[in-house]
């Protein structure tokens, strides 16, 4: 149910938190690694096929493998989902901010430079460079495999 107010704005009441994020990976022991990285725990993995999946992606014999990836100390999570059948299709490798569709998934760090250095080691690297937002946030976007966008910030000031 929405309420709608004179300014246009409306208020969903139906959403009681956020969840996850999913991401389509081709390599997920690669994705696993990337967002471990970053201090991200895996929470489980497994495989999943039949009835439910095939409803819920529209895709009918669908397996796919997931690793849900938890943040630290809190309930939100990414969700790894490898599949199996059919087989992945191919995104936009290059995909710059302005491209529509969603670009990044954040989060926010201790150490920016830490977590660039920590994902660097695997091969991964910015998209462009550290920058500082007002003296209040540092903020980074890094490309780590299948070219999942990860936005890094610091809080600073």
């Amino acid at each position: 149910m929405a309420e709608i107010h004179e300014r246009g704005e409306y208020t969903v009441t139906q959403v009681r938190r956020f969840d996850h994020v999913g991401i389509t990976v081709a390599d997920l022991d690669a994705a696993i690694g990337f967002f471990a990285a970053l201090g991200l725990e895996a929470d489980g993995r497994a495989h999943v096929e039949g009835e439910f999946i095939d409803i819920v992606t529209g895709i009918p014999g669908a397996r796919t493998e997931i690793c849900m990836m938890r943040v630290p100390g809190g309930e939100t999570m990414v969700e790894l989902s490898s599949f199996e059948r059919p087989d992945h299709v191919p995104g936009s490798v290059s995909a710059m901010a302005n491209e529509l569709g969603l670009r990044s998934v954040a989060f926010e760090v201790a150490d920016i430079e830490a977590a660039v250095a920590a994902v660097a080691a695997d091969g991964y690297g910015l998209v462009g460079g550290i920058g500082e937002y007002e003296g209040v946030w540092k903020m980074a976007y890094v490309r780590g495999p299948d070219a999942i966008t990860v936005a890094l910030a610091e809080r600073i000031g």
